[in-house]
């Protein structure tokens, strides 16, 4: 609880250095590097511990739903927040808008500090880093279920980064839309999203949880597919708009299911070190993705890349269903006690 609160506090102490910057007269362009990277490790660090956290608070029963309504929350940010931002900077500017981006973040820490949990604070480890790295690489080696979530997600973000990599380039070339029809367009994510929140717990709760994030994925498959095959037959704003719900609408079914079963089958002493372990393994595959879809995008074309995603996620989706682990699994696992563990 304590790194959300230091999060909040980081970032709108980051995000208050810019304006103060400008008005001091020495903002450039060196800064603003500084200040990106140094939020991206304060997210990388305390976004584990929010997952973390959020087990502690609801009790590993109800993770889906509360997975689902964090994901709400955050798609009513998306929504809102961009049309806001928008009128901010153009009646004040962006630094002004960024002043008050930075008061609402440290406002937010007051809200967080009246949340009351009975989190368990270990004592200090005298373990070596390296050896608290490695016992989280074996609790998912050991983990058949985590293995396989393992690869399965990381499947879908090397394909899902190719085309999101280039989707604003493809709308604004190959679809020929306007920048302000781009921005509106968006907000058919956070629609997507909010959708999915409301529906991932009931359906997931029909089907499983398994059979759950392999929908999602699927899902996400179907815009870019589309997008890339009824060029000629839809409108263009249609097109993309669908294109976007749909990667949101689905990649909400699968995360709420995702981050559910990997905390639930994690003892608790152990969800801090398997989803560091986990968060690497999946995301590590975006970053050759969202290469080759540049790539291919270069010399093939920007439809054959939208296209070319589309088919891989929906392989990942069809393979991960074709082998017996996700789709028999139709309730939330219980902790897994590793063998080292024994």
């Amino acid at each position: 609880m304590l790194l959300k609160l230091h999060r909040a506090g980081a970032i709108g102490l980051l995000v208050l250095s810019v304006p103060l910057a400008w008005v001091l007269g020495f903002l450039r362009m060196p800064m603003l590097y500084v200040v990106s990277v140094a939020i991206g490790a304060v997210y990388t660090v305390a976004g584990s511990a929010s997952q973390i956290v959020l087990t502690q608070l609801v009790g590993r029963e109800n993770l889906v739903r509360a997975h689902a309504q964090n994901a709400i929350a955050s798609s009513a940010a998306e929504v809102l927040g961009p049309g806001l931002a928008g009128l901010l900077i153009k009646v004040w500017g962006a630094p002004l808008a960024l002043l008050m981006n930075s008061i609402l973040l440290i406002g937010s820490v007051t809200m967080l500090k009246g949340i009351r949990i009975n989190e368990k604070r270990p004592p200090p480890s005298a373990i070596p880093f390296w050896k608290e790295m490695k016992l989280g690489l074996d609790f998912v080696h050991q983990t058949r279920l985590l293995k396989e979530i393992a690869w399965t997600m990381g499947g879908w973000h090397f394909f899902a980064k190719m085309a999101l990599s280039i989707q604003i380039i493809f709308a604004i070339n190959d679809l020929a839309l306007e920048q302000n029809v781009v921005s509106l367009s968006y907000v058919a994510i956070g629609l997507g999203s909010i959708l999915g929140g409301f529906m991932g717990p009931r359906f997931s709760k029909y089907i499983g949880p398994g059979p759950g994030l392999l929908t999602g994925i699927a899902i996400t498959s179907v815009g870019w597919l589309i997008a890339s095959c009824l060029q000629n037959w839809l409108s263009h704003m249609v097109l993309f708009s669908s294109m976007l719900f749909s990667y949101s609408f689905g990649a909400t079914f699968m995360f709420i299911n995702f981050l559910s079963i990997r905390q639930g089958i994690t003892p608790s002493h152990m969800l801090g070190r398997m989803t560091a372990t986990m968060r690497w393994y999946s995301l590590l595959p975006a970053g050759p993705g969202a290469l080759l879809g540049g790539w291919t995008a270069e010399h093939y074309g920007m439809t054959w890349a939208i296209g070319l995603a589309g088919i891989g996620t929906l392989s990942v989706a069809l393979i991960a269903t074709w082998r017996p682990y996700l789709r028999v699994l139709r309730t939330l696992p219980q902790p897994y006690v590793a063998i080292s563990e024994n």
